[in-house]
């Protein structure tokens, strides 16, 4: 690896130890993010210095500080290329991990990068989340969302999952607050309770990146989620 790959290691270890093999994996995803990126709607971001800091740096973020004890479940809902369940995945590698992915082609790169980097213990699930929760309904310890809805729609997509106790951890950029204002009665709803919000800034200047996070208290009434439609018309 280039000595600008070692820079970004050494930025990305500010935040979390990574031995040779964590390198090398996060090295070679970035290698077929670039490579899958040309043929489908992956990212935009696609320059080494962009996915390390806007893409590695801001996933591991998410579960920055939290306590991670061993073969805890993460359910990575709407992953789309895989942030930041993969990286996650990568950097704790006793996390059980579950990506959450409705595009299909995008599964498809999901499942060769788990292949490629020979991980263990993470699968992809190619559906919608409002159906997924047939199967798993308060069924993990963490569920992380970034770029999905605005909170007050992703509030009802994801905390449905989260067991007591656990925590929904929602990736927002830095213009979070009024997400924040229209979210509050939809998470209280589903037995959410805010617990803090943590505002990073990301290196060189690339801007700034605030985790809500949100624990469960109760149990979610069995009639959320709704259906997408009329989650999205009729937001909680």
């Amino acid at each position: 690896m280039t000595q600008e790959v070692h820079k970004y290691n050494q930025m990305l270890k500010e935040l979390i130890h990574l031995d040779t093999k964590q390198e090398a994996s996060l090295y070679r995803y970035y290698q077929l993010l670039v490579e899958w990126s040309k043929q489908m709607n992956l990212t935009t971001i696609t320059d080494l210095p962009g996915v390390y800091i806007k893409h590695f740096y801001d996933s591991i973020l998410s579960l920055n500080k939290m306590e991670i004890k061993a073969n805890a479940t993460l359910l990575d809902v709407g992953t789309g290329a895989g942030f930041p369940g993969i990286v996650l995945k990568i950097v704790y590698p006793t996390l059980e991990v579950t990506l959450l992915e409705p595009t299909a082609k995008r599964c498809i790169f999901l499942t060769k990068v788990i292949e490629s980097l020979q991980l263990e213990g993470i699968q992809v699930v190619n559906e919608r989340a409002e159906q997924y929760i047939q199967s798993c309904r308060e069924s993990f310890d963490f569920v992380v969302a970034r770029a999905v809805a605005p909170l007050n729609i992703l509030a009802e997509l994801t905390i449905p999952y989260v067991k007591k106790k656990g925590y929904f951890l929602a990736l927002k950029g830095q213009n979070y607050q009024e997400e924040w204002e229209l979210a509050k009665h939809a998470i209280c709803i589903l037995g959410g309770k805010p617990e803090k919000m943590a505002t990073y800034q990301l290196p060189e200047s690339s801007g700034n990146r605030t985790i809500i996070h949100i624990q469960k208290i109760k149990s979610t009434p069995l009639t959320y989620p709704r259906g997408y439609a009329k989650i999205k018309s009729h937001p909680l």
